[in-house]
């Protein structure tokens, strides 16, 4: 798939290009994003040109992950990384999706993070075909959690052991978001539990 441009109301959410590593390196100097992610630490010059060269391009040309910047429309600030990753796209397409993300530590707690994840996630459900949106934290993980649950995830549960995150086995949180959590139609019939 070629890369797309999406807009909100503040933001430009772009495929993270070459030019714009030096904003990823500053921001993934923040230890709290390689604590909660799977982001490298140390995070180098060369993880972050990976990242905004054949990391995103690569996923881009192979559909199976769509690496955006948010940036701010007033200024072209980098202010969040969104990543939205096709599950069983290749030998099964299942219409899932893992979305993930962080924000740059001076850019938090101003909503940009829930804004641009609710327009990929409608990206997806509109013109991926997706059909059930999934989302992963380390349990423990309050912010994230706080942003899954404003972007309108519904929270499932804790998955023991779940991720291994340097070298250690973790518990995770887990949450999923369906079209209709957007008002948004599905072309599966969901029958949901009564119980």
């Amino acid at each position: 798939m070629e890369p797309i441009t999406l807009t909100t109301e503040r933001l430009i959410l772009r495929t993270l290009e070459p030019g714009d590593a030096d904003a990823v390196y500053e921001a993934c100097q923040d230890p709290e994003i390689p604590r909660w992610t799977s982001v490298p630490s140390p995070y180098t010059r060369q993880n972050a040109a990976d990242f905004t060269g054949p990391v995103s391009a690569d996923g881009w040309a192979d559909d199976s992950l769509y690496n955006f910047g948010a940036f701010t429309k007033s200024g072209g600030t980098l202010v969040v990384s969104v990543a939205l990753v096709r599950l069983g796209h290749l030998a099964a397409p299942d219409h899932q999706a893992e979305l993930g993300y962080w924000a740059v530590k001076e850019q938090r707690g101003r909503g940009y993070t829930p804004e641009a994840g609710r327009e990929v996630c409608r990206w997806a459900f509109e013109d991926l075909g997706v059909e059930r949106m999934e989302w992963f934290a380390d349990a423990g993980n309050e912010g994230s959690r706080a942003v899954a649950r404003k972007i309108g995830f519904v929270m499932e549960g804790t998955l023991r052991s779940k991720l291994v995150h340097n070298g250690t086995r973790r518990d995770t949180w887990t949450g999923s978001l369906l079209p209709s959590d957007l008002g948004l139609p599905t072309a599966t019939p969901y029958v949901p539990y009564p119980g």
